[in-house]
């Protein structure tokens, strides 16, 4: 089924790692081959995520050039296919993540298990990965985007597109390891940054019912707007050299989002509780410090990771934020500034998240 086929796949393109210095060129790519389990959206909205930058410049690992970023999809579906999941409808409201494909196969222990994000066969990402015919995936900083059905959400009416679309990203990435942690009523929650990542950890711990929810930062830049994004504490950590035994033992879960390869990791487990955990979900670009194992034995710890959330996650979160109200931080920009974009979020002047507004199907 398809509104109109005349339409062209073309957006910001990275063609080496300088693009991340706000290079990218506007120019037209080849989607992924088309089949019938597949969704062609209309871009109408495209959040800005720290991981594009990574990507842009090849920070995480050698990029293949050329790439369209922006993994925080939202528009229009103006193809379907005719074996298409998730009851997706030509003319729905959808979005997309930052994956757009695994394996699936039924005799894959995650995707069979509902962790399809965890596949250890073929993780698709949305932009910057191959299908397995070869074809390359592009993302969202574009007019149009082409995604299995499998990984492509309808959009609860109750959410804006601009307060959706860095939800499929930034948002889940906190969500999936606060729900599946355990924060909620009777939990002790603290957020290590409060940035783009960080300030979707704030909401979602209190939209979860935690009984307390701590913001950790370097200073107190951010205290004013992380009480208001719903922080019942703040700890900044470079301006009080007690913090660690201040605070020792009063948190039961830390979601760390910091992408610094220098968070002081030790002083961190000293806030935990006993059988307090410590996820890291920022992804440095180097290694991170190494810590004494009696750091975890004596109180009995873990320390994990977590990568985005799977499918079904998804769904929950973009539920659980029409039900609570949920609502991102935004600042709304006109695609066609898009270059301007990635350098001030790198810049961090994003107060929580950007959107990139596509102008020609949509109103900045």
């Amino acid at each position: 089924m398809v509104a109109d086929t005349d339409y062209k796949f073309q957006g910001w393109m990275g063609l080496e790692p300088d693009s991340a210095n706000g290079q990218m060129k506007w120019q037209q790519f080849e989607p992924k081959t088309w089949s019938e389990n597949d969704v062609d959206i209309k871009v109408t909205h495209c959040g800005v995520c720290g991981s594009d930058i990574h990507t842009l410049r090849s920070g995480w690992s050698p990029t293949l050039y050329p790439c369209c970023v922006g993994h925080e999809i939202v528009g229009t579906a103006v193809k379907v296919g005719n074996t298409v999941e998730n009851g997706i409808k030509l003319g729905d409201r959808v979005g997309v993540g930052a994956q757009s494909n695994s394996c699936l196969k039924p005799d894959c222990e995650e995707c069979s298990n509902g962790i399809e994000n965890h596949c250890q066969n073929s993780m698709t990402g949305t932009y910057n990965g191959t299908y397995a015919d070869g074809s390359k995936s592009y993302g969202g900083y574009s007019d149009y985007c082409r995604v299995p059905s499998h990984f492509v959400f309808n959009i609860p009416e109750a959410l804006s597109s601009e307060d959706a679309a860095p939800m499929l990203c930034g948002g889940i990435t906190v969500y999936s390891p606060l729900k599946h942690n355990g924060a909620g009523p009777g939990k002790k929650v603290g957020i290590v940054g409060i940035g783009g990542l960080g300030h979707f950890g704030l909401l979602f711990s209190k939209a979860l019912g935690a009984d307390k929810v701590v913001a950790i930062s370097r200073n107190t830049v951010k205290k004013a707007d992380a009480l208001k994004i719903g922080a019942d504490d703040f700890i900044a950590t470079d301006e009080d050299k007690d913090w660690a035994s201040k605070n020792a033992n009063s948190l039961d879960l830390i979601i760390s989002t910091v992408s610094s390869p220098s968070l002081p990791l030790e002083q961190y487990l000293q806030l935990l509780r006993v059988k307090g955990q410590f996820i890291q979900v920022g992804v440095p670009e180097d290694r991170i410090p190494g810590f004494l194992a009696f750091s975890l034995i004596g109180k009995g710890l873990k320390i994990g990771g977590s990568a985005i959330g799977s499918p079904a996650d998804i769904k929950e979160m973009l539920d659980l934020a029409a039900t609570k109200n949920v609502h991102t931080w935004v600042e709304k920009r006109p695609l066609k500034d898009a270059n301007q974009a990635i350098v001030d979020m790198d810049a961090n002047k994003a107060r929580y998240r950007y959107v990139l507004v596509n102008e020609s199907h949509a109103k900045v």
